[in-house]
């Protein structure tokens, strides 16, 4: 805390040397930091439908941030909200100060954040709109505008916001903004917290910055990656031939101790190169990580199976793998730091035993994808 400049401090230092964006296609990932060392990244420009998200994924890895900022005046709603998702997935933070703009669509990317923190007009609703080069007729856009409020709202529960927010969004034409206060911001759950006290102020130079300026409590403090791994405390024996076994130390040649049932609650105290200490049964012994659910983990419901397609060490190219397949797919950061690429479902044991030989046998999949339950899935962080 005490290395920690203010993270409104660092919206203020940005806002000197960046200039509200004109509208202009592709998104740009600037990392920076604070003089204290905090470190951000600036997201600036126009949504577009076709921007790659894997130069953000890139940026977030190779600069760890523990907040993001942003500089745009809006654009492609889905491709915002895709953003969003994947903010969020990453366990990172929003903040947004007024001399930076973020309006319509940037608004929606700006609710991914697991802390979201805005002073009062700095961020801007209005209603949709389809222009004149979207080709659709009547019928299709009433259609479109239907299906597009349906997943805002969605998006919106999703992200712990209150989705009557689009309703005050809908009073605003699409070429006018409406730029929420602070009580409207606290109202529609749009922030997590109120801004720090006198962070309005807008510097007219870095060196007004304060020096010493408490961050906000909840605002969580990544000293390591926004991916890291939660520490595993609890879970449920997972394993395919129903039973587990408790062994006498950390590798698979050791004694076992018992065979532990399929849902049998235990305790994790240690992990140990990819297997966890655990008490079970009234015993303490040894599990490896693919035979635990671990309840701290969000890979998907306990009796279904995912099928994985492919693996990759980095995010940046599992995203782009996911993305570009002709089947929905997903990606989950993995307990040996490596990320999945799953079908985007998960299924019970016959329909995925069932589902992966058809689509091996239309070559729709590698054929060395295989039916696994996830124990060692963390979270998922790709893709809508």
């Amino acid at each position: 805390m005490k290395r920690v400049l203010s993270f409104w401090a660092s919206l203020f230092l940005s806002a000197v040397v960046l200039t509200p964006p004109t509208a202009q296609a592709s998104l740009r990932y600037m990392p920076d930091q604070t003089a204290d060392g905090v470190r951000y990244v600036v997201v600036e420009g126009e949504f577009e439908y076709g921007d790659d998200l894997t130069g953000f994924a890139a940026a977030v890895k190779s600069h760890n941030p523990v907040a993001i900022v942003f500089n745009s005046p809006g654009g492609n709603i889905a491709k915002a909200m895709e953003l969003g998702r994947m903010i969020r997935g990453m366990r990172l933070s929003t903040l947004q100060a007024r001399a930076l703009n973020c309006a319509s669509a940037c608004a929606l990317a700006f609710l991914g954040g697991v802390s979201r923190y805005a002073e009062s007009g700095a961020l801007g609703v209005h209603k949709s709109s389809f222009g004149v080069e979207a080709g659709l007729n009547v019928n299709d856009a009433v259609s479109a505008i239907q299906k597009l409020t349906a997943d805002v709202m969605d998006y919106m529960q999703e992200m712990g916001t209150d989705p009557a927010l689009l309703q005050l969004a809908l009073k605003y034409d699409a070429d006018d903004i409406r730029y929420l206060s602070n009580s409207e911001m606290q109202q529609y759950r749009v922030v997590t917290a109120e801004a720090p006290e006198g962070s309005t102020h807008q510097p007219s130079s870095p060196s007004e910055v304060p020096p010493q300026v408490a961050v906000a409590p909840s605002l969580p403090q990544h000293s390591q990656s926004p991916l890291e791994l939660p520490d595993p405390k609890t879970g449920r024996v997972r394993h395919p031939k129903g039973l587990a076994p408790l062994k006498s130390s950390p590798e698979g040649k050791s004694a076992n101790l018992a065979n532990i049932a399929n849902g049998t609650s235990i305790g994790i105290i240690g992990n140990v190169d990819r297997w966890y200490r655990v008490m079970a049964v009234g015993q303490t012994g040894y599990m490896h990580h693919s035979w635990v659910f671990v309840d701290q983990y969000e890979s998907g419901p306990f009796a279904q199976r995912h099928i994985q397609v492919k693996s990759f060490d980095n995010l940046a190219e599992a995203s782009a793998y996911a993305r570009t397949s002709a089947i929905p797919l997903a990606a989950y950061l993995a307990t040996n730091g490596w990320f999945a690429v799953t079908l985007a479902e998960t299924f019970d044991q016959d329909v995925a035993t069932r589902l992966i030989g058809t689509l091996k046998g239309t070559n729709s999949i590698p054929t060395d994808a295989f039916v696994v339950y996830g124990n060692t899935y963390v979270r998922r962080v790709c893709c809508n």
